[in-house]
């Protein structure tokens, strides 16, 4: 028999339009999947799975992760989404047929009125379901959104985090719909920053997280209920010798006092500013790092509602 844990988050819903999927990042193309099923005039439940299949199915090829399962949630819900049903992706679920899909957890379990899922969405064990079998199935209505058609070219999760590794932020931010961002606690590092006048927040990060490529960026720093204008660097700091491994240290400009230990922090990454650069003396670095933060704080002064 097979067997499954399903979590609510927000109220237990019957009856609603399901859209499926891992929705990570929330992306444009999820975000149409939700203006659709929204158009249905009836509430909205996100099934969606954690963790990743791959790390399940194929852990080697497990991808990065955009959002943390916990965002994840927030920007469905934030989306429009009425609850989140959160399925644990284990070994048993992986193999459950397609036929003990539909009728386990979108009958038995949702009583979905009707289904709205991307073309290429699969489900079952060895992936054998897809949108057509769903639609055969005849027990829903099922709409299936070919997103290339809909919005001009193909978004994906893949295509963000590739632009995100290689740097290319602004184009992630532009799929997004916002800027990509990283959480962790406000680590200790070797507190150089603090020395030269510039005081960072050292942030760490799950091994799954989409680091972007070593380098300068400019974005915003939010701890608690403050969101700080931020310069943020990636990198070894090559400058320096003896330094740690790939820090990710956000700066908050015109902060210099802040007691962020401990605390939860969100990075968000608006535009990148230059490559990391060994310098060859301190001086040097400063006048760079005057720049970095000039910069940074002109284009988040005209950015502030990102």
């Amino acid at each position: 028999m097979s067997k499954f844990n399903l979590t609510w988050h927000g109220p237990a819903q019957t009856g609603a339009t399901v859209i499926i999927g891992i929705f990570d990042g929330v992306h444009k193309g999820h975000q149409r999947i939700i203006e659709k099923a929204l158009e249905q005039n009836r509430p909205v439940v996100a099934l969606t799975f954690d963790p990743h299949p791959m790390a399940i199915v194929a852990p080697e090829r497990k991808p990065t992760q955009l959002l943390s399962l916990h965002e994840r949630i927030h920007q469905l819900l934030l989306h429009g989404v009425a609850s989140v049903a959160v399925i644990d992706f284990t070994a048993e679920f992986a193999a459950m047929s397609p036929d003990v899909f539909i009728k386990k957890i979108l009958i038995d379990e949702l009583s979905a009125h009707s289904i709205v899922i991307g073309s290429n969405f699969t489900f079952g064990a060895k992936a054998a379901g897809n949108a057509e079998y769903l639609k055969q199935s005849g027990k829903f209505p099922v709409l299936s959104l070919d997103l290339e058609s809909e919005l001009g070219a193909t978004v994906s999760s893949s295509r963000i985090r590739a632009a995100i590794i290689g740097g290319n932020i602004e184009v992630a931010k532009e799929l997004l719909t916002r800027p990509h961002q990283l959480v962790g606690p406000v680590i200790h590092g070797e507190k150089r920053g603090r020395a030269i006048g510039y005081p960072t927040a050292n942030i760490g990060l799950s091994p799954d997280a989409t680091i972007p490529s070593d380098g300068v960026y400019a974005g915003w720093l939010t701890v608690g209920a403050h969101r700080w204008p931020a310069a943020i660097s990636i990198g070894t700091n090559p400058t320096f010798e003896g330094v740690r491994g790939r820090q990710v240290e956000a700066h908050a400009l015109d902060e210099k006092d802040l007691d962020l230990y401990d605390q939860i922090a969100k990075v968000e990454f608006g535009w990148r500013l230059r490559d990391t650069i060994k310098f060859s003396g301190l001086d040097p670095l400063l006048a760079q790092m005057k720049d970095d933060c000039d910069k940074a704080r002109e284009l988040t002064r005209y950015h502030a509602g990102i």
